[in-house]
């Protein structure tokens, strides 16, 4: 598959439906030297899941019955957004775990909402069986080509906003972000994957060579917590080479309270993982090594001002 190809369609159709994201270059941390941030984060519905759901609606005909999305919260939400502004009906599966805020957000878009019991992979069931009663349009979250195109113009988007880095750090659950990221790079950056150590599907994957079941649990596993790697991610992970590191909840939660201290910038958990790889040294750059972190998920539990 021609990735550039796609991903610069992918931004073609969704410029005017997504927010161009801020990126900034802040000192402190914990850490001796400069890194760069795009704070995708401040994305509509608080993710960059809006890049795939927009991208996907956008590239061809959706059935009479609309659209149905299995999530952890932040995919079920883009999915409903990007419904509602394209008129169509959307329904979303979600477990438990997603917890109160991410429902309560995919609630006020007016999609229809069924909260199942367990994890990700109960939802996946779910609207499975769902799409295959009703005929609408399934838009998996990770593991699609139209959703890792949507997902890769926000490094496409990063890169004309002038990134610098020589290495790229980003957190990982099913893979849509960080394969966006390795089919629009190409090699051209190195791509360092970073999970939780209890829901780390990539690295497990690249351990056995080949994607595998793993359990799921942890501070961010609402967003994090696939419990198989994409298939899309996991190919383009072998053939750039991508490094996986993993990280503790209290590395992630520490991340999390530094990236309000030092920035006043609000983040779920999945969100502050990547920098979690930084401040607790699971990821120590080489001298001179420039690095950038991918700050991707804002709907923090419970909301903070609810």
């Amino acid at each position: 598959m021609d990735w550039k190809a796609a991903i610069e369609a992918a931004r073609a159709r969704i410029a005017g439906h997504v927010l161009k994201t801020p990126v900034v270059a802040p000192r402190g941390f914990g850490l001796n030297h400069a890194i760069e941030m795009k704070l995708e984060q401040m994305q509509h519905t608080g993710s960059f899941k809006a890049r795939g759901a927009f991208n996907t609606l956008l590239a061809g005909p959706v059935p009479q019955a609309g659209l149905v999305a299995a999530s952890g919260g932040n995919h079920g939400a883009a999915v409903a957004y990007a419904a509602r502004a394209l008129g169509h009906q959307a329904h979303i599966f979600v477990p438990e775990m997603a917890g109160p805020s991410k429902i309560a957000l995919i609630r006020e878009t007016g999609a229809q909402l069924t909260v199942v019991s367990g994890e990700y992979a109960n939802a996946l069931a779910a609207a499975q069986e769902y799409e295959d009663a009703s005929g609408a349009m399934q838009i998996h979250a990770y593991d699609a080509p139209a959703t890792v195109a949507g997902q890769g113009t926000c490094m496409a988007e990063w890169e004309a906003q002038g990134l610098q880095a020589d290495t790229v750090l980003i957190a990982v659950g099913g893979g849509g972000l960080i394969a966006g990221a390795l089919a629009w790079l190409q090699g051209a950056r190195k791509v360092v994957a970073v999970e939780p150590e209890t829901s780390c599907a990539l690295n497990a994957a690249l351990k056995a060579v080949q994607p595998v079941d793993v359990d799921v649990s942890g501070v961010a596993a609402n967003a994090l917590g696939a419990r198989r790697i994409g298939d899309i991610c996991f190919g383009l992970a072998v053939e750039h080479g991508a490094t996986s590191v993993l990280v503790s909840d209290a590395a992630i939660t520490a991340a999390q309270t530094a990236l309000w201290r030092e920035l006043r910038q609000l983040v779920e958990p999945a969100g502050a993982t990547a920098l979690a790889a930084l401040m607790s040294g699971a990821y120590r750059p080489e001298p001179g090594e420039r690095v950038a972190v991918l700050v991707c998920g804002a709907n923090v539990a419970p909301d903070p001002l609810a």
